[in-house]
């Protein structure tokens, strides 16, 4: 079972190109089916059938597992089985019948463009990891980035001269996103007079570095976001998409279309992006007011 999960996972990353936290994650998922077989005392892939899928569903949540990640595990079982059989280890899928639940999609935390700018003003620029803390800021703020995507971006993916930058993001999916002003002066400024700070005589390609000069952490930047957002004095809870989730909000509400917003988030599903679609609660009720005839 391990070495058809091993297969799978390198399949994953050479022939699909998925991102090393998506292939992590259907480890997790895998080990944690493979683990409930062995409870069952089933060695063999060959011999498990759908009521074991089930099962182990259940299983899940009654172990208190919430509805999304039960979902995602199956996904990631079923993705599995699909490849035994197209690798001809097994003749028939026993996931083919059984249905993905479906899970109400929540409408995303985001930010307000006060908490924003509280947010994005908090990092001290004359301080060298502050400039780089405000240009990390501003650029999730300005592209829509995933923060795994800011890590691994890299200096000569920027071009400051005509304000955009270009970003791989899953399954190695390429797509250039624009800098707004704000934040090619943030960039310019970290770039010009603290990158080098960092690197401290050595060399990098990657834009956003760590004190020690090496490519900073994904856990680093996600440290950065609840720091300068507990400095700022934001209440909501802050999670590592807070910032992406708060650029699509913000731009549809400006009136973007949705298959822009979609190509700068680079969702494969313009559903996915239809979440942001939600209309503040305050201008629904001030259009209400001046338009209606009895307000």
């Amino acid at each position: 079972m391990n070495d058809l999960i091993d297969s799978f996972l390198s399949y994953l990353s050479v022939e699909r190109g998925l991102a090393a936290n998506t292939i992590s994650s259907y480890h997790d998922d895998l080990n944690a089916f493979s683990g409930f077989l062995k409870t069952r005392n089933i060695a063999a892939i060959s011999g498990t059938q759908r009521n074991d899928v089930t099962d182990f569903m259940l299983f899940q949540k009654d172990k208190g597992l919430n509805p999304s990640s039960i979902s995602r595990r199956l996904a990631a079982i079923k993705v599995f089985y699909r490849f035994l059989v197209r690798e001809r280890v097994l003749k028939s899928d026993p996931t083919s019948l059984i249905e993905t639940p479906r899970i109400w999609k929540k409408i995303p935390e985001t930010l307000s463009l006060n908490e924003v700018e509280a947010l994005l003003n908090a990092p001290n620029i004359r301080d060298v990891q502050g400039a780089r803390d405000k240009a990390f800021l501003e650029t999730l703020y300005a592209t829509g980035m995933r923060v795994s995507e800011a890590v691994n971006l890299k200096i000569n993916n920027v071009n400051l001269d005509i304000g955009f930058l270009r970003c791989v993001g899953k399954g190695n999916k390429e797509r250039v996103i624009p800098l707004g002003k704000k934040a090619i002066t943030s960039l310019n400024r970290y770039i010009s007079d603290s990158r080098h700070k960092l690197l401290k005589d050595k060399e990098s390609e990657y834009l956003f570095l760590s004190r020690s000069g090496a490519k900073i952490s994904r856990q680093s930047l996600w440290k950065i976001i609840k720091k300068y957002a507990r400095l700022s004095r934001i209440k909501k809870p802050i999670r590592p998409h807070i910032l992406r989730h708060s650029f699509a909000t913000h731009l549809l509400e400006r009136g973007a279309d949705l298959r822009s917003v979609q190509e700068m988030l680079g969702h494969a599903n313009i559903s996915t992006t239809q979440i942001y679609t939600h209309i503040n609660k305050d201008r629904l009720k001030s259009i209400h007011k001046m338009y209606h005839p009895r307000p």
